[in-house]
């Protein structure tokens, strides 16, 4: 019998992984170069059954498929290594495998088991185990995770030829291409880290670009673009200007000049051309960042920490963005000034003039032309997400 395995959402660590999360599963946040969904189905094999256990309003989009008698139940939020997933395929019924700190990664056992936490055997990870539990452990760990990723995807494959029209800084060993990409005029500096370019990606001329790197497939790297190590781009992704430790988890637009660093952008999200987020606080002070969970601003520790963006978020030309700035779900940017470093769902407005909320239909014609420029429809079962979203009688939640 093939494996049933679920994907677990955590409430308290999806809620600090807000706001990206309120649009999707823990387990389909982009890390390195894949989601952390796609490195557990790649390690644990592609012939099993996978799904989610989330919170309700996502269960339409993301189902849950349970099996009375055994389910491998996996935390969304852990990212896997080949040596952590066969620990937890070897999983017996009734055990589990926790972390060193007690934080459990997965269960073999039956449903009603997980949810009252009953496990006949504890197991221990025999490695440290990566786990989110903040939003900046994403571009904070990219870099290295990309490393693995690109080691994973890579191995005992021939890359297509890289053009001679190239400049490569290192060894040309540690840059891929998969079928349908087309570099050309570019500099790549992989001395640091490996460059990965997806199925029909593209890079234009002048492009220069630092590893580790990554452009999943169909994505674009701008005529000039300055791109440094630990940034990805995801599926459909546009980017120029300059870029740094980033991630773009797919169909989203940077195609102009302007600065991101240290930052994660959602789907569908638009940058306008000149748009700057700062990464650094002038005083080179702690950063503060807002917390959903905890509905405050926390310390984080870090001294570089940019922009967090959720899902069909926009910013207008020329907009400034201050140090560790979190947009909901559905935001607007425009205008002149800096904008508060929080900004709730569905809201659209300017530092000089203030916010307003977005109505729920234009938000909806937005998005669907959007997605129609990809080819994408917007679903009903997309629609009962933002819907839900928007009813939240508390946006901070």
């Amino acid at each position: 019998m093939k494996s049933n395995i679920i994907f677990f959402d955590d409430t308290d660590i999806r809620r600090s992984l807000l706001p990206l999360t309120y649009t999707r599963p823990t387990a389909c946040l982009r890390l390195g170069i894949t989601t952390i969904e796609q490195k557990w189905r790649t390690l644990l094999g592609t012939d099993a059954t996978y799904s989610y256990l989330t919170v309700p309003y996502l269960k339409g989009k993301f189902p849950i498929k349970a099996r009375r008698s055994s389910n491998l139940m996996v935390a969304g939020h852990v990212v896997p290594t080949r040596h952590l997933a066969r620990q937890v395929a070897q999983l017996n019924a009734g055990e589990a495998l926790m972390t060193a700190s007690g934080e459990l990664i997965a269960f073999n056992g039956r449903a009603a088991d997980f949810d009252s936490r009953h496990f006949e055997h504890i197991l221990h990870a025999d490695e440290t185990t990566l786990a989110l539990h903040h939003l900046y452990d994403l571009f904070e760990n990219n870099a290295a995770v990309m490393a693995q990723d690109f080691s994973e995807l890579t191995a005992g494959r021939q890359s297509e030829a890289l053009p001679a029209s190239n400049t490569v800084i290192g060894s040309a060993e540690r840059i891929f291409l998969e079928p349908g990409a087309v570099v050309e005029g570019a500099t790549l500096n992989v001395k640091e880290g490996p460059v990965y370019i997806g199925h029909n990606v593209q890079v234009m001329e002048g492009a220069c670009i630092r590893g580790p790197f990554a452009a999943c497939p169909n994505a674009q790297v701008k005529m000039g673009a300055k791109i440094y190590g630990g940034t990805t781009l995801g599926p459909w992704s546009k980017v120029g200007g300059e870029v740094e430790n980033t991630i773009f988890i797919g169909y989203s637009n940077k195609a102009h000049d302007g600065f991101l660093g240290d930052a994660v952008i959602g789907e569908w999200c638009n940058i306008g051309g000149g748009t700057t987020a700062s990464n650094l606080k002038n005083d080179y002070s702690e950063i503060k960042l807002w917390n959903y969970a905890t509905r405050r601003f926390e310390r984080t520790g870090l001294q570089f920490c940019g922009l967090f963006m959720g899902d069909h978020s926009k910013t207008g030309v020329n907009c400034m963005i201050n140090t560790a700035t979190v947009l909901g779900v559905g935001v607007n940017i425009h205008g002149a000034g800096f904008p508060r470093n929080f900004v709730a769902s569905f809201q659209e407005g300017s530092a000089e003039a203030g916010f307003k909320d977005v109505p729920l239909k234009a938000f909806f014609d937005t998005a669907q032309r959007v997605m129609a420029r990809r080819g994408i429809t917007l679903t009903d079962a997309d629609r009962d997400i933002f819907t839900a979203i928007y009813n939240i009688s508390d946006r901070y939640k």
